[in-house]
This record gives C-alpha cells, structure tokens and sequence, in this order.
C-alpha cells in the first residue's frame, strides 16, 4: 500500500527538515525556559542546603538576610549554643558586592564565616582547586566563574586577599557568584565606615560603631531534636525570628524568587501558545501548497480519510523531529547562559507530549481544508 505521507515527505524532504529544525529551534527556546526557571528553584536552595544549619536566627520581624536588612549582634551565638537541643552556632554574614577584571563586571554574594568555626558554608565537594579558608585574615575562595587564579591577590576594600581555593556550582539565590572571607574580614568590610564617615560622623557627635555585628546565626541541632520546637523556645528567649531550614527554603521560593518565576512561567506559557500556532500555520500553509495535487487525488478516487491520514502523519513527524532538534539546539545552548539552566527528562517528555496533541490539534485547519476541497479543482488552471 502506498504510503501517501511518505511520497509528499520525499517529494519535498529539504523544505520538511528545514521546517522542522526552524519550529525545533522555537521549541528549544521553550525548553531552556523551562530550564531557567528550574535553575532558578535549584540556585535558591543551593546555599542553604551547602550551609546545612538547622535553624536560621535573625532580626526580629525580619525575613532574614535573603530577603531584607537583617542585622544581630555576633555574641548572639553564644547564648543560642547554650539552648537545650542546639550543637552549634555560628554568626555568619552576606553582602552583595560589583567586582570587576580583566574578564568584565560581575556580581558576586560575599559570605563571611569563622574558619575556626564549627559551621561551614563551603560544600567541600565543590572545591575543584585549592582550600578552604585556614586563617582568620585576608584569604578568599572564590567561584570559578569569576576567572581568579590560586593565588591571585584581589583587593577588597582597603585590604587585598589571597585566593586560596576555587569552587564550582556556588551561586546565591540569585544566581549570583559565591566568594568566601573570614567573619572578621566580612564584619570589617560590611560594618566599619571609612576614614571620612568617622570623622563625619565624629563631627554630628556620634562616635564608635559596632563591627561585631552578623546578618544571622546559624545553627545545628542535635540528634533527635525537633527543629520547630527549639526554634519556638529561641525565639521566646532572645526576642529574635528563627526559621527552620525548611522555613527558610519556602521563604526562598515564596516570597524571594516568587516574582521572578511567575514571569518566566508566563513567558513559557506564551512561547508554547505561539510554537502551537506557528506549527498549524505552517500544516495550513503546507496543505494550500497541495491542493491541485489534493484534488487530483480526489479525483482519481483517493478517499478523503487517507488524504487526511496523510496531513495527520506528517504533522505529527513534523512534531517529533520538531521536538528532537529543539532538544538538541537546547542542550548546546544551556551552558552557554549566564545563569543556571537545569534541563531535566521529566519536561522534556511533558512538553513532547503537549507537542504531540498540539501538533495533532493544528492539523485539524489542514484537515479541514482537505474536506473543502473539490475535486474539479484539479482541471482548472
């Protein structure tokens, strides 16, 4: 039995690829948003989860140092260690800061921590070079995304730092480069005003100023401990807003990054509502092209149900090797982005699926085209 769709497909195979990768370079910009906004999901985990504490202590009537100004005293960590069900405890600060090299501007997060401490927000399996930081003054692990070398001085304010370990994969949840100091290089960098504003401010008669200062404390409980439950007890203690590492996360995800991620959601929406329209445009266009050739075959007894099989499988191919570039073009585009782009199996079949009724959905304008037809049509001129 000849196979109708297979003739037209060979007839006019240079013009079907092409169509196809152009509909399956619109599809792969479909993939990488999703991509994107998965990407973002993951990078604002991604530091909590490397830092690892249980709980989060901050400001109160603050939603912490993610979200808003959230500022502690640095002793705080004292008193949280001696809570019933607390291990450890530890200040811990982030700053937001423009750097620049030879490479270009960037922005990267400065997290400071004790060294010493018992809290670490490096993951160690993300050290692809070097060490962690060792001393408690003028050492610096950076991301490998800002191009720095093992032992590369960077000046930070009025100091400069040596570049003692290189990390992979450490972003904000931003999406921004991580680069780690000492708490004591952080506090000075972050707290303590310049030469000017302390003569400034020693003028209005304000004097001192308090560097001892954290954005959170941060803490691990031990084994068997409800974390909601010590974090009520804190709370009730220290006159602080504690979030549970889970609180915290949601935080991230509600109220942080919701915004952002509503719009990239609405921007998918619309790029597969136009990938469904452009796909039935061309199978339209495609079936005008055939309609002295649809009409002979009418003509010589050709049903009208195998003409429209023939529209149905080649819309349907259209789709899978639609779907089969986009997801090419989207791989090889990924690593190219800026920012995060997390490509996972479970979209890329979704979205096939919804190819594959939205390409079965458009043929029905070239179906009905197929049924409008007269087959006169095909003596006219």
């Amino acid at each position: 039995m000849i196979n109708l769709a297979y003739k037209d497909i060979k007839y006019s195979f240079t013009k079907f690829i092409i169509t196809a990768i152009s509909v399956g370079i619109l599809f792969g910009i479909v993939i990488i948003m999703i991509g994107v906004y998965r990407g973002m999901i993951f990078d604002a985990k991604e530091l909590v989860k490397d830092i690892d504490a249980q709980l989060w202590v901050v400001q109160q009537n603050t939603l912490g140092p993610f979200a808003e100004t959230s500022k502690v005293h640095e002793d705080l960590k004292d008193q949280i260690s001696y809570q019933d069900g607390v291990k450890y405890a530890e200040g811990i600060t982030f700053q937001n800061m423009q750097m620049k090299n030879s490479y270009g501007a960037f922005k990267v997060m400065l997290v400071g921590y004790d060294p010493l401490g018992k809290i670490s927000p490096i993951n160690p399996n993300k050290i692809i070079a070097g060490r962690p930081l060792k001393k408690e003054h003028y050492e610096i692990v950076v991301s490998a995304k800002t191009h720095y070398k093992l032992g590369e001085k960077i000046k930070l304010g009025r100091d400069y730092y040596t570049v003692v370990g290189i990390t992979k994969n450490t972003v904000s949840n931003g999406g921004d480069y991580l680069m780690f100091v000492s708490l004591k290089d952080a506090q000075i960098l972050q707290f303590t005003y310049s030469n000017e504003r302390i003569r400034s401010d020693e003028a209005r008669g304000i004097k001192g100023g308090n560097p001892h200062l954290v954005n959170a404390v941060i803490a691990k409980l031990k084994s068997g401990y409800n974390a909601k439950k010590v974090a009520r007890e804190i709370e009730n203690s220290t006159h602080k807003t504690v979030f549970t590492k889970d609180e915290e996360i949601k935080l991230l995800l509600q109220r942080v990054i919701k915004k952002s991620s509503k719009q990239i959601g609405m921007f998918t929406a619309i790029l597969i509502i136009v990938s469904i329209v452009i796909i039935a445009l061309i199978i339209y266009t495609m079936t005008l092209e055939k309609i002295k050739e649809i009409s002979i075959l009418k003509l010589i007894g050709i049903s009208n149900f195998k003409i429209i099989k023939m529209i149905m499988q080649e819309t349907l191919i259209l789709g899978i090797l639609a779907f089969i570039s986009g997801n090419i073009f989207a791989h090889f585009m990924a690593d190219k982005f800026p920012k995060r782009v997390v490509l996972e199996a479970n979209d890329a079949w979704t979205l096939f699926i919804v190819i594959i009724v939205a390409s079965a959905f458009a043929s029905v304008f070239g179906v009905y085209k197929v049924l409008k037809t007269d087959p006169s049509e095909a003596i006219g001129g």
